[in-house]
């Protein structure tokens, strides 16, 4: 008998992706064949992970939702079911606008599923996941939820209050990660600080990251987002004592007006702001700084906008990525700020912004040239090995290509390159 196929798609967040990777684990143990993201889903059965983050991505949510819904009225399909934040946030008003799908499930309860369709969870498999990102790298999460109260945001409505995953379940889930092939971790959660805070009454993300640098086999660790306020400074010592820990940071600072970050309810003031970054400078030589910023908050004056501006050029971020505010329902700053600002003036906003950031990365890829550097090999691409270096996070950062000429490259494995070239962004090398 023809074993059944499902379709599941993930949008958003690498968050999503790991409860996504952990589905698809359960689904194949009780015999159905999955394919992740196909680019002509042909299933008879479709799960969509969506995002409720911001507009756009609750916009490509609903869109996805439909596209599917369609096929099952036209009968393309048996079954459409729907988990993720948007699911989670919106569950009620899903199920009576959008009949078609068969069941919604929240954030968190997608494991009945596998019961609606009459398979029982595995809680046995509960550190096994089937990687959907190339076998050599994964991305770790090690809580779920939100204990910050930023004014912007919907995640923790969405997501609730910090769960820290206990240190001996993720070290566990490294080590079969390892088991399976992955060389790499990027550690995600939604805020990375807080980590240990409910379980340990301590800050242990240092701690962690220790542990996981203990795990024969892990040659990279790299860590997203961080918050400012009560950054953990023996995180320091750790990036810069453990050669597998990469000195790469992801910390979203959204802006540095006192003003707009008071509004914001960050927790941070501008002198402190510019003090972490140089601190982190100072306490490990050579690291690389991500941030997000965002444009167009409520009250975000020209002036401010300038400051925004100056805090750029004057920190000269390795990467940076910018948005511009989106109004959530159901948060502090939806409820006390009109958003005024116009939606042409927020895009001009975030197009100077970009582009002044635009000049600083060509620099910062410039000064790489004729510089020696460890790349891990993602893929072939036309003429050229893809690869990255310690300072590039998968699929937001810039990357390295190898002619393919006169080289024989595993995917996965690990080069020593002399940087020959760059551009904007990216970087152009050839092996040693």
């Amino acid at each position: 008998m023809k074993r059944k196929k499902v379709d599941l798609i993930t949008l958003g967040c690498s968050k999503n992706l790991v409860d996504s990777e952990q589905l698809i684990r359960q689904l194949e143990e009780v015999g159905y064949e999955v394919a992740h993201d196909a680019d002509k889903p042909d299933g008879q059965i479709a799960i969509i992970n969506t995002c409720g983050f911001i507009g756009d991505a609750k916009e490509e949510s609903i869109n996805m939702i439909l596209e599917f819904a369609q096929q099952k009225e036209e009968g393309d399909l048996e079954k459409l079911y729907v988990m993720g934040c948007l699911s989670e946030r919106y569950l009620k008003e899903l199920s009576v606008e959008i009949p078609q799908v068969d069941k919604f499930y929240g954030k968190f309860n997608w494991k009945e599923l596998l019961n609606d369709l009459g398979k029982a969870y595995h809680d046995e498999l509960y550190i096994e996941r089937t990687l959907t990102t190339p076998k050599h790298y994964a991305y770790l999460k090690i809580s779920e939820g939100c204990d910050r109260k930023c004014s912007y945001c919907a995640i923790p409505i969405i997501t609730g209050k910090h769960i820290s995953k206990p240190i001996e379940e993720i070290v566990d889930e490294v080590k079969y990660l390892v088991s399976k092939g992955v060389k790499e971790f990027q550690v995600i959660a939604q805020e990375l600080t807080y980590y240990g805070v409910d379980l340990y009454k301590k800050q242990m993300i240092a701690e962690l990251i220790e542990r996981i640098s203990d795990v024969p086999g892990v040659e990279w660790i790299r860590l997203h987002y961080a918050y400012p306020a009560h950054f953990p400074e023996d995180l320091f010592r750790v990036m810069r004592e453990r050669p597998n820990v990469c000195k790469y940071m992801d910390i979203a600072l959204q802006h540095v007006s006192d003003n707009v970050l008071e509004n914001m309810r960050r927790n941070v003031t501008k002198k402190e702001t510019y003090e972490l970054i140089e601190k982190f400078r100072r306490e490990v030589p050579g690291i690389h700084l991500r941030t997000t910023l965002m444009v167009g908050y409520p009250g975000e004056s020209e002036v401010e906008f300038e400051e925004l501006k100056e805090f750029v050029r004057a920190a000269r971020f390795d990467r940076m990525g910018a948005f511009a505010y989106s109004e959530e329902e159901g948060t502090y700053a939806a409820k006390k700020f009109e958003d005024a600002i116009p939606y042409e003036v927020k895009q001009a906003r975030l197009a100077e912004l970009m582009d002044i950031q635009q000049g600083i990365s060509a620099e910062v890829a410039a000064a790489k040239v004729g510089k020696q550097m460890k790349v891990i090999i993602d893929r072939l691409e036309g003429d050229y090995y893809i690869g990255r270096t310690e300072f590039d996070s998968p699929e937001v950062d810039p990357e390295v290509l190898i002619k393919k000429e006169d080289n024989d490259l595993k995917i996965g494995d690990f080069y020593q390159v002399e940087i020959i070239n760059s551009d904007d962004f990216d970087l152009y090398a050839k092996i040693i």
